[in-house]
């Protein structure tokens, strides 16, 4: 899940749209016929053209189009939560997927909560000043993007990251940016080559130190973490049942993880130190600390490693 500014959206959607056209290709196996996935997908944008619940949308579709409309059990993660599907030529799509397929066709985003549901609607109809994008130069800018943020990086770690097979992603690697590749402890991978003279200079006066929380974005680039943690600590950075605890980062490595107990205007930090940090890693972690005692708006701030 990927949250975007609103004027990146295009690139993000139409440069992951191999996704939605592979999920297309499996429909049509399925004996869909062209004529009728076409019509399901093009009346399903025209219906969202403000926004819409998952169940308003089957509903809609059903009425004006014929889809027979039934409801199952299958709200995600163990949820009994019923569900609205529609039958399509014989096949019947939950309508979570059916949002997905039109991915292919066109960009849809999140509007307001309703009640207790989510909704979706065009973005063209919805976000301000929309610019829309070809399929071709956003696949390109998505890889721009994406090396800019975690380079270096590999196909795997770029197939990953959006969600794609490695054979999609290979078709917007081979075809998008000027790439340089360069070696990183052994491991061949690639960077724009625009970027690499800033890193050739790059020089790390003194120790950086961050604390990261849960699920952030710089320990979800890359496919292997070897560039992040090291094996012997991976699983207490990559838990099971894709859980992924708030880190400790030193010069771009997992040094430890952490957690904080906030009571009113007291906040605890607790680090477990992967290795014993130097005084001045330790003196740079409280600084950090009291960095997010500020952005809690505690007035005391007390750290603890173990």
């Amino acid at each position: 899940m990927h949250l975007l500014p609103s004027d990146q959206l295009a690139v993000f959607v139409r440069g992951s749209a191999r996704r939605a056209e592979r999920e297309i290709r499996w429909v049509l196996s399925r004996g869909v016929s062209e004529q009728k996935l076409d019509k399901l997908l093009d009346g399903t944008l025209q219906v969202l053209d403000q926004p819409r619940t998952q169940t308003d949308l089957a509903q809609l579709l059903s009425k004006s189009q014929g889809y027979r409309l039934k409801f199952k059990a299958g709200g995600g993660w163990g949820s009994r939560r019923q569900v609205p599907w529609l039958e399509v030529g014989g096949l019947a799509l939950p309508v979570g997927y059916l949002l997905h397929l039109v991915g292919a066709r066109g960009v849809v985003c999140s509007g307001p909560i309703k009640g207790n549901e989510s909704t979706f609607v065009r973005a063209d109809t919805w976000i301000p000043d929309w610019k829309d994008i070809p399929f071709e130069q956003a696949e390109r800018e998505l890889l721009v993007r994406y090396l800019k943020a975690f380079g270096p990086a590999t196909i795997s770690d770029f197939a990953l990251w959006t969600g794609m097979p490695i054979s999609d992603a290979k078709g917007i690697w081979s075809n998008g940016a000027d790439l340089a590749e360069v070696d990183v402890a052994g491991w061949k991978a690639a960077i724009l080559q625009s970027d690499l003279p800033e890193l050739e200079r790059a020089k790390v006066d003194e120790p950086v130190v961050r604390l990261l929380p849960y699920f952030d974005s710089f320990v979800l680039g890359h496919k292997s973490h070897r560039n992040i943690v090291d094996e012997s600590n991976h699983r207490k950075v990559y838990r099971p049942q894709g859980w992924v605890s708030p880190v400790l980062l030193v010069n771009g490595r997992a040094q430890g993880v952490w957690f904080h107990v906030r009571k009113k205007h007291d906040l605890e930090v607790r680090v477990t130190s992967f290795s014993r940090p130097s005084h001045l890693v330790s003196s740079l972690l409280q600084e950090e600390a009291s960095d997010l005692g500020r952005f809690f708006g505690c007035t005391s701030v007390r750290t603890v490693i173990a």
